[in-house]
């Protein structure tokens, strides 16, 4: 494996323990997904591949949303994270078919995984309609998403933040 892969791999490890310090913190009720390939049915490949989200947060009289932790870095010039078009449309096959939730929650060293960026897939979707960009360097397709579209969450505030930013609008 390549120096480059390794070290994105350890940034993600090191997002996924972030947040769930952060979950932790606020005592939200959450499943950690193991990530392991013998954990994982077979039949739901044809869905969204062997990748899945890395956590099940449990919404008291609500439900459940899934949520995909990434180390993610905001680029700068044009005020976005690029997020990965093959990913985002298979959690979006998930999301369509069985109705579940799926969510994106991004942070990086930069901000000492204080602030979380969140953003449901099919926003992202609706959004970006279709991939913005290629990657010249690995061929892969991205969305480009602007900061403003994201819910901001600090190391500090709870979930009902992120749940009062989806029902009420800022005017």
């Amino acid at each position: 494996m390549d120096t480059e892969k390794e070290e994105n791999i350890s940034k993600g490890n090191i997002a996924e323990i972030k947040f769930k310090e952060w979950l932790d913190k606020h005592n939200i009720p959450c499943w950690y997904i193991q990530q392991d390939i013998s954990t994982f049915s077979p039949a739901l490949k044809k869905y969204f591949g062997s990748k899945r989200p890395d956590f099940m947060i449990l919404l008291p009289h609500i439900g459940f949303i899934f949520v995909d932790v990434e180390h993610k870095k905001v680029y700068k010039d044009y005020e976005n994270f690029a997020l990965d078009g093959e990913e985002t449309i298979k959690y979006s096959n998930l999301q369509r078919n069985f109705n579940i939730q799926v969510w994106f929650a991004l942070s990086n060293e930069e901000s000492c995984y204080k602030t979380w960026y969140w953003i449901p897939v099919s926003k992202v979707l609706e959004i970006g309609k279709i991939p913005k960009f290629k990657s010249s360097k690995s061929g892969m397709n991205f969305f480009a998403i602007p900061l403003s579209e994201f819910i901001q969450i600090g190391f500090g505030d709870s979930l009902d933040r992120l749940l009062s930013k989806c029902f009420l609008k800022e005017e």
